[in-house]
């Protein structure tokens, strides 16, 4: 399935809901499922459905796998039928991509950890330091942990923060965790993956490099903005994730290109690392870190108002962000 966050306008404002892309359209799963009791016979199906399907993404990833099969079985029964299905109480059910607003898959993940698990990147940024790359780097994966807060979505605008002056974009796949987990090994880890999606870890070098030659951080210099989206894609429509190409565009003219099949710490190795001795819980993300070549810095090259950034990972889609600064 191919997950979102999406938001619908109603006389009483505006909410977001889970939903499946379809075809064409997406999917309110909540909904979907809500039909599907109902046409069973079943006395309460909103009580049922709230329960089993939750309409909220984080509510969603807490029914772990439970709440996973039955948003298929909605989907299923969606895809059965035409497209002129409606909610027992005649509620949409399908609505038309350009009807609605893409919010990010987790709009407000519960902890949002950041790695750096690609050796080329921190072999390019070392060099810049005139430094090797840290031995300990060779030990265990290493993140930091950014500000959950501020994700923005693939429908959302960047405002020039912090009068930085090298503002850059950071190329990276990331996963979500769709269950609760402790000491997970590596070879475990997997089923403790709900989905993939793109990550744009924003930063502020010159901010970011004056506050980490302090020995702490990063902070100031990315916690303004992580966009996440367009959607959420379970493991299984991705067969081999070595295999997928990462490509990063500024106004149309390719920056960066990667494969994630170069990267040194896994996302197995990272939820192992993670979860020793400390519980996961649905809806944390975990960052890649910036494929090789994936970001301004190793190029000496950063971003302008108005430009627009779009990172595209198949078959995820593309994550497209417009720079805007204000006048103040």
């Amino acid at each position: 399935m191919k997950l979102v966050t999406f938001q619908i306008g109603t006389p009483v404002g505006k909410f977001a809901r889970v939903g499946a892309l379809h075809e064409e359209t997406i999917v309110d799963l909540n909904m979907a499922y809500t039909r599907m009791l109902a046409e069973k016979g079943e006395a309460q199906p909103y009580r049922l459905a709230a329960a089993e399907v939750p309409s909220t993404m984080l509510e969603f990833l807490q029914g772990e796998v439970s709440a996973m099969e039955r948003a298929r079985e909605a989907l299923q029964y969606v895809r059965e039928k035409d497209h002129s299905v409606q909610g027992p109480d005649g509620e949409t059910i399908l609505y038309a991509l350009a009807a609605v607003s893409l919010l990010a898959p987790v709009p407000h993940p519960p902890l949002l950890r950041d790695f750096i698990a690609f050796e080329a990147h921190i072999a390019a940024t070392s060099k810049k330091r005139g430094q090797p790359i840290p031995p300990e780097w060779y030990n265990a994966p290493v993140y930091y942990k950014g500000n959950p807060l501020t994700i923005i979505g693939p429908e959302d605008v960047l405002l020039w923060p912090l009068h930085t002056k090298k503002l850059d974009y950071e190329l990276e796949l990331a996963c979500v965790i769709g269950r609760k987990g402790r000491d997970i090994p590596a070879e475990k880890a997997g089923d403790y993956i709900a989905g993939y999606t793109i990550m744009n870890d924003f930063s502020a070098r010159d901010i970011q490099f004056q506050e980490m030659a302090c020995r702490l951080g990063p902070a100031k210099g990315k916690d303004f903005a992580t966009a996440l989206g367009p959607c959420l894609v379970t493991p299984d429509e991705i067969p081999d994730i070595n295999q997928v190409r990462m490509v990063a565009r500024v106004n149309g003219d390719v920056w960066s290109e990667g494969s994630f099949g170069t990267i040194h710490w896994s996302f197995a190795q990272m939820i192992e690392h993670v979860s020793r001795g400390e519980t996961l819980y649905p809806g944390e993300v975990f960052g890649s870190g910036t494929v090789g070549g994936g970001c301004g810095l190793e190029m000496d090259r950063f971003l302008k108002p108005d430009d627009v950034v779009e990172l595209e990972i198949q078959p995820i889609g593309k994550l497209k962000t417009r720079i805007v600064k204000e006048n103040r």
